[in-house]
């Protein structure tokens, strides 16, 4: 009798059922990014600290929860929430993504955020180039990261939500501060 459609029955006189499924719960799978650039300024250790707390949390929602790593090339598309964990320094794979919420985390070094204005040669681990810099490409530098990081964040609040944290920083109050756990 519960079932029975009642409006639907008034109408036209002959009875219906509700059919109801129960609602299916959100599957998290936490992606660690491992790729070259994670290896510098401690990000990667830190990353770890950051996965293993989001699967300790996430797992609370969902038992299945699970830790994947690797590089954001070989990311796979899937069901439920994706839980990124990266520096954001290489190309994310966002359109195999649209489908699914994301939350991005995204892990910086300090020195990364802030480099100092001094001469150097750098050299990209990614690519193995070496460039030379001084003041004007340290400014150059923070004004792309600036961009690149308001990019980022505005691509990943479209789809879920959003934190950039600092190695060192603890992790937990700096998650909750950004909102990432709401979602979690």
């Amino acid at each position: 009798m519960r079932r029975v459609h009642w409006r639907a029955y008034a109408k036209t006189g002959r009875l219906f059922t509700r059919l109801e499924t129960a609602p299916e719960r959100a599957r998290f799978r936490i992606y660690l990014d491992q790729s070259p650039s994670m290896r510098l300024h401690g990000k990667l250790p830190y990353a770890r600290e950051v996965a293993a707390l989001l699967l300790r949390i996430a797992r609370q929602e969902d038992p299945l929860a699970r830790l994947e790593g690797g590089s954001p090339e070989e990311l796979r598309p899937g069901k439920g929430v994706l839980v990124l964990v990266t520096d954001g320094l290489d190309p994310l794979p966002w359109p195999r993504l649209l489908p699914r919420r994301v939350v991005l985390v995204q892990v910086l070094s300090p020195l990364e955020l802030d480099p100092p204005p001094t001469e150097a040669l750098l050299k990209d681990v990614e690519t193995g180039e070496t460039l030379p810099v001084g003041r004007e490409e340290v400014e150059a530098y923070k004004e792309a990261l600036a961009a690149h990081l308001k990019a980022l964040r505005l691509l990943a609040l479209l789809r879920g939500r959003y934190a950039l944290l600092r190695v060192g920083e603890p992790p937990l109050p700096a998650l909750l501060r950004q909102g990432v756990l709401e979602l979690l």
